[in-house]
């Protein structure tokens, strides 16, 4: 259910259950943690993306109820992710949901199509959201933002997400992978260790 495409060291890794709202499960979550952790001495990009309408609708509900939710395996990948000295690129292919926030805030940049949606319903729900998450996305959008998608439980849409600085930008759908790849296109044709210092450079408290 986890595709991962590996061509001159551009990677993409693509979420393949669009039947269940590309809903993540254990097995998936940790196939997709692998993938992160293997990319940190092989790829020189990764992309993340999915099949279908929906990015993904977050855990599996079967499985969160037996205790999935609450797995470390969540913080494990949107970690490998964060830590990857590559660039690394969310391309959102329709709405993000719940605990998939994880391995978007995690990731560089991100791209998403005009229908998607974003939610982390983790108020209603009765969870806390996995560790990282909170912080990351009050860097992007600012605590009160935060505040609204965590506590409020609203719901906001791809316009919204761009103005906030949730996403980068807002591509068609058909389009989607091909402007990531493009993205990746000056990094794939330096130094890694150069890509690499770059991005550590950037990274808050580098200085």
């Amino acid at each position: 259910m986890i595709e991962v495409e590996k061509n001159a060291g551009l990677w993409i890794a693509r979420i393949r259950r669009p039947e269940k709202a590309n809903s993540l499960t254990g097995a998936m979550l940790s196939d997709l943690a692998r993938t992160a952790e293997a990319a940190r001495t092989k790829a020189r990009a990764l992309i993340l993306t999915g099949e279908g309408q929906v990015f993904s609708a977050g855990a599996d509900l079967e499985e969160a109820r037996a205790g999935l939710a609450t797995d470390p395996v969540w913080e494990r990948l949107s970690a490998a992710i964060a830590s990857l000295p590559c660039l690394t690129i969310a391309a959102l292919n329709g709405t993000l949901a719940g605990g998939a926030f994880g391995m978007a805030l995690a990731c560089d940049l991100r791209l998403a199509v005009p229908g998607a949606r974003f939610f982390y319903p983790v108020m209603r729900l009765g969870f806390l959201p996995q560790p990282s998450d909170p912080a990351r996305l009050a860097a992007l959008i600012g605590p009160a933002r935060a505040r609204m998608i965590l506590m409020a439980g609203q719901k906001i849409d791809a316009g919204e997400a761009l103005a906030w600085g949730l996403i980068d930008r807002i591509v068609p759908d058909d389009a989607l992978v091909a402007q990531a790849m493009g993205l990746a296109a000056d990094v794939l044709a330096a130094d890694p260790a150069h890509a690499a210092a770059i991005k550590a450079m950037i990274r808050p408290g580098a200085a």
